[in-house]
């Protein structure tokens, strides 16, 4: 049986990235290479996305939550650093649910609490009937576009482009499934993990209302805005937004 595909560089004290919403384990390329002279760098693509396009895709965020944390039990990996981006951040919630005390440091990257998400630029619901309508390429293409600021002109737009060819039609729309049943503000009060919330001030996909009530019931939380960015931050200015999350995981817990 395939398994998952995962990318393991680096050393020290591991980080685990979770991409979103037709993403892949490529579209961290700028962080692995940066922040893996710093830590074991763990990213997974989710099955139906990217690398893992011909596994099975999930269609809740408990179940894709449940297969990241089945893979590093089999990694033997029992105390990490999570990042989650867009969808994947909704995973990594989900994971601190579900983790006990494994999880270190926790990095809520252009996300929110809700998945059928307030305010963005189009309903899930659209999406999904526009998904079916156009097809996965097209689809996909007009999405990704809304997450850069200068559009399908930005300098790292082809990781989204080659990520988008690999996905299926049916991982997207399972994915958007998943977004739509997710609910997780319930569950706020209950993360203690000391918490980095990060956003750009352009992103169509999540208001800032979504990361000011993730601050907010977070306890031990605090929000970092990347001015003049839409949704991929990570892309757009990479060397500032590593060297923010490496400052950030390596302020020592007390």
């Amino acid at each position: 049986m395939q398994e998952m595909y995962v990318d393991d560089i680096g050393e020290g004290f591991p980080l685990v990235l979770v991409h979103g919403f037709l993403g892949s384990s490529a579209m961290w390329d700028p962080q692995k290479k940066y922040l893996s002279k710093y830590f074991r760098i763990i990213t997974p693509a989710l099955p139906g996305f990217g690398e893992s396009s011909k596994l099975k895709s999930l269609d809740s965020i408990n179940a894709m939550a449940t297969k990241i944390l089945e893979l590093l039990e089999k990694k033997e990996i029992n105390k990490f650093n999570l990042m989650g981006h867009s969808m994947g951040g909704m995973i990594v919630q989900e994971m601190t649910k579900l983790s006990g005390n494994k999880i270190n440091k926790l990095i809520c990257y252009a996300t929110g609490p809700v998945g059928d998400i307030p305010g963005r630029f189009e309903t899930i619901d659209i999406s999904r009937e526009k998904l079916k309508k156009e097809g996965i390429e097209k689809t996909a293409n007009r999405i990704s576009k809304k997450w850069f600021v200068e559009g399908d002109k930005a300098k790292n737009f082809y990781l989204c482009d080659n990520a988008n060819k690999s996905t299926t039609e049916e991982a997207a729309d399972n994915a958007l499934k998943a977004l739509k049943n997710w609910k997780g503000i319930d569950n706020l009060k209950n993360i203690n993990n000391e918490t980095l919330i990060i956003w750009g001030n352009k992103d169509t996909a999540y208001n800032y209302d979504q990361v000011d009530t993730l601050n907010k019931n977070i306890k031990n939380s605090k929000l970092e805005i990347f001015e003049g960015c839409s949704h991929n931050v990570h892309l757009e200015l990479s060397e500032k937004f590593n060297e923010i999350v490496k400052n950030f995981l390596h302020i020592k817990v007390f």
